[in-house]
Formats: structure tokens, sequence, C-alpha cells
């Protein structure tokens, strides 16, 4: 992940947004999961739809190079 934390957040990527907001909701020492060591469900669920944002940027990014898209 590129660090963008140096921007603006009006200038930061969704994608980077949602991973960082993951990633503070995993390390709040008085969430229920941390203390039981279990996985963050919302914190899982940013990290999917970063992820799925970035397959469908790549997947448009593939389709500029090919003409039969």
């Amino acid at each position: 992940m590129i660090n963008e934390s140096h921007l603006p957040v009006s200038e930061q990527s969704l994608v980077f947004r949602l991973r960082k907001r993951a990633e503070i909701r995993r390390q709040i020492q008085g969430r229920k999961s941390v203390e039981e060591g279990k996985p963050d469900r919302i914190a899982n669920l940013l990290d999917e739809a970063a992820d799925e944002i970035e397959r469908l940027e790549a997947d448009l990014r593939d389709c500029d190079y090919r003409p039969d898209c």
C-alpha cells in the first residue's frame, strides 16, 4: 500500500482510506475482537472492499489496452 498519509484526506484514494481504517480498527486495544484475539469482521470487510475496488480498477486499465472491451 502506498502511504498517502501526508496528503489531505480529500486527496487520499478511497482504497488507502479503507485499508487505513481497517488497520486502525485492528489496533484499538479496547475492541472486543482485539481483546479476544478474534478477527475484526468490519475491518475484514473494509479490506475486502478495497481489494474489489483494486480488482475493478485493474480490469478498467486492462480494458484500455484491449479493443474487444
